[in-house]
């Protein structure tokens, strides 16, 4: 039998009879209602119950005369071996669809937000697989993911930025868990893969303070920064409040007018917003009160609404400003933090005479010692309010103004 060739094929006519391939027995082009154009069809006869069998192998001219070859061929091999080719095509068909890894994550991350209390730790765990995850293993299929392949993402980071490297492989264990259990993998690759990294430092050795302003050196950097511009700047503003408040940047970035209480100078953080659960008073001074007025009208709910899509602005912000701004800290080689500004006002308290009682209370510290907590029973919020002006004082550049409010003294510790 003569084999097909192009010239045939592509003069072949609706009415015209199948042209035997040639090269593979029961293949032919069957001919379509557009001259030139046909259909691969490969007749044969199943092994599995002797019925004859038409399998449609693609169309001509998009299928070429040597790939149609190619997978009759194939399917030859499978009558060889006993197999019904397609039988063994719709046994694959009905498999579940074996996701990619960036699809796994995906799926999981959608069936864990609704348990996580705070959204933002949800987006937080989707974003840190789409910087350091995605690009390298996004589109590989789990079952095809091995213990060096975690490796190679988890290395770069593994020692220098350890405890994002332990969230990491944390949540690619969870994705690859996702997948065992549903049967896309048949193992974790991420339960051997610490054979294949360096052993990190102990916790202890590596856990570090947050770099923080020298506290002489925060009245020039507000003066010369933070204060009000010809443009207005909501990160700023919010910078220099939770410097005079001393609050954690999660505390300020979600304040909401429902906590302001000006008429008595008081802002209640509600427990569910701090860290230790429990609900803190903060005293207000007059600046802070003088920031929060400028920053009435801006948002019906959020006193520091990210001005572009009002929304609460990201603590990445205020880092941005603080990087921008090349804000020094203690530690050489670092710019300083948000929250290392806890620790400079908590500096200042100690070297100006505050009790430590005082300063941990106005820092919203959790009380270690069970007895000492069990005595407590006031938040001693006058004193606080007499410290937290004086700072507010200092901090404004104002010396005269911080003695007057520290006329009676600090109480000493």
């Amino acid at each position: 039998m003569a084999t097909i060739t192009d010239t045939k094929a592509r003069n072949i006519k609706p009415d015209d009879p199948a042209i035997p391939h040639g090269s593979i027995t029961g293949l032919a082009l069957h001919p379509s209602k557009t001259k030139g154009h046909g259909k691969w069809v490969l007749r044969y006869v199943s092994p599995i119950n002797g019925k004859r069998r038409n399998a449609g192998l693609g169309s001509y001219p998009e299928v070429s005369i040597t790939e149609a070859g190619k997978r009759a061929s194939a399917m030859r091999i499978e009558l060889a071996d006993g197999k019904d080719p397609l039988e063994e095509k719709a046994k694959i068909e009905e498999k579940p669809k074996i996701p990619t890894f960036k699809e796994a994550a995906e799926i999981l991350h959608k069936d864990l937000l609704p348990g996580w209390k705070n959204p933002k730790h949800g987006q937080q765990w989707i974003n840190t697989l789409t910087e350091y995850v995605f690009p390298k293993l996004g589109a590989k299929f789990l079952h095809e993911l091995q213990p060096g392949d975690v490796a190679e993402v988890l290395r770069p980071i593994w020692l220098t930025k350890a405890e994002t490297a332990s969230r990491v492989k944390q949540r690619i264990h969870a994705v690859m868990a996702w997948g065992w259990a549903h049967g896309h993998c048949q193992s974790n690759p991420v339960d051997v893969v610490g054979h294949l990294l360096a052993q990190q430092p102990g916790k202890a050795i590596r856990t570090t303070h947050h770099p923080a302003m020298p506290w002489r050196d925060i009245p020039e950097f507000v003066q010369t920064h933070l204060k009000p511009g010809k443009r207005p700047d909501v990160t700023r503003t919010l910078l220099e409040f939770l410097i005079l408040t001393a609050a954690r940047s999660g505390e300020v970035r979600g304040m909401t007018w429902a906590e302001v209480d000006r008429k008595n100078a008081i802002w209640t953080v509600p427990g569910e917003r701090m860290k230790a659960k429990v609900p803190h008073r903060v005293p207000l001074s007059p600046r802070a009160l003088e920031i929060l007025e400028g920053q009435k009208g801006q948002h019906e709910t959020l006193v520091f609404p990210s001005p572009r899509d009002q929304v609460e602005l990201s603590d990445m912000a205020i880092t941005s400003l603080l990087r921008r701004l090349k804000a020094q800290s203690d530690t050489p080689g670092r710019i300083a933090t948000a929250h290392g500004f806890r620790s400079s006002f908590r500096d200042w308290c100690s070297e100006h005479g505050y009790s430590r009682d005082l300063a941990e209370r106005s820092l919203a510290h959790t009380i270690k010692d069970k007895v000492e907590a069990a005595y407590h029973r006031t938040d001693l919020l006058e004193q606080r309010r007499e410290l937290i002006n004086t700072w507010a004082a200092y901090i404004s550049g104002a010396p005269s103004l911080a003695a007057a409010f520290a006329s009676h003294g600090p109480i000493r510790k």
